[in-house]
């Protein structure tokens, strides 16, 4: 089956036609899609009306499915799914209700980050409830040489728990999440395993410190790389209709998701995400 691609924004994102994700896909049909991944990065399948179990199925032919690495936020009935909702349940909201607030990528508080995510909308605002995309080749790209030459030797610390969202969760739950998930070391820049590409490798989420300076010391370089990534000229902004299913490649793109619409409106996506290659090492202690 051929597939169309037509481009979305001058910063990334593609918009994919002729492809029915609910349906078995053939071989061919796969690798054009993953080329197309490669080349746009988020890629948006419109109006993709498909059961959990069609998501899953789907999602599989891009890689293995990985379950969150927080396990009180895992579907029960499916754990490859994450469920990203401010819905009200028994009177509590969601914990997800405000995640993906600040730029991030997927993970990169772990020693293996996925490779991309598949998300899903089952419900939406009347208005906003958006995701932003930024393109961090172009990041990495546009840097100076000389600065070029000092990030590809930088190292920088993550951690979960430089997560705004992470502070209103249940303490017990978020204990057991910060001992499950430690800090780790991530390079500053990484290279792209399939296109050779260098990408910034950073983000206001989890970012904590440049590994073997102090946090005062750290915080004026990355102050300027977490502003530089998320320049116009390099980002994409995806208004959400039903059933809308978005592929992005978490390797070498940020996302974000503001709070840009009436909190007592529903805004709920289901996400399936890919596991990525080993990468990083633990904080020494």
């Amino acid at each position: 089956m051929s597939i169309a691609a037509r481009r979305l924004a001058y910063g990334l994102g593609a918009a994919v036609l002729g492809v029915d994700p609910s349906r078995a896909q053939d071989a061919a049909t796969v690798a054009a899609i993953r080329a197309a991944w490669l080349e746009h990065l988020v890629l948006v399948f419109p109006g993709m009306d498909m059961t959990v179990a069609q998501h899953v199925e789907f999602s599989r032919c891009f890689g293995e499915l990985e379950a969150h690495p927080v396990a009180g936020l895992r579907d029960e009935d499916h754990p490859e799914m994450f469920r990203v909702t401010n819905r009200i349940t028994n009177g509590k909201r969601s914990e997800t209700a405000e995640a993906g607030r600040v730029w991030h990528s997927d993970g990169a508080y772990t020693l293996r980050p996925p490779t991309g995510a598949l998300l899903h909308c089952r419900a939406r605002p009347d208005v906003g409830g958006d995701t932003w995309f930024t393109n961090m080749y172009r990041a990495y790209d546009t840097l100076s040489d000389t600065l070029k030459g000092i990030v590809d030797k930088l190292s920088v610390v993550n951690d979960l728990g430089a997560i705004p969202a992470t502070k209103r969760r249940d303490p017990a739950k978020l204990a057991q999440a910060l001992q499950e998930n430690p800090p780790v070391v991530q390079p500053m820049v990484r290279v792209h395993p399939e296109t050779g590409r260098k990408a910034l490798y950073l983000s206001e989420a989890v970012t904590r410190r440049i590994d073997g300076m102090k946090e005062e010391e750290s915080r004026g370089l990355l102050q300027y790389l977490f502003a530089h990534s998320v320049r116009p000229e390099f980002t994409f902004r995806h208004t959400w209709r039903l059933h809308d299913l978005v592929l992005w490649d978490n390797r070498c793109a940020m996302h974000l998701a503001p709070p840009d619409f009436d909190p007592a409106q529903l805004r709920e996506m289901f996400r399936t995400t890919l596991v990525g290659e080993p990468m990083g090492r633990a904080l020494a202690r």
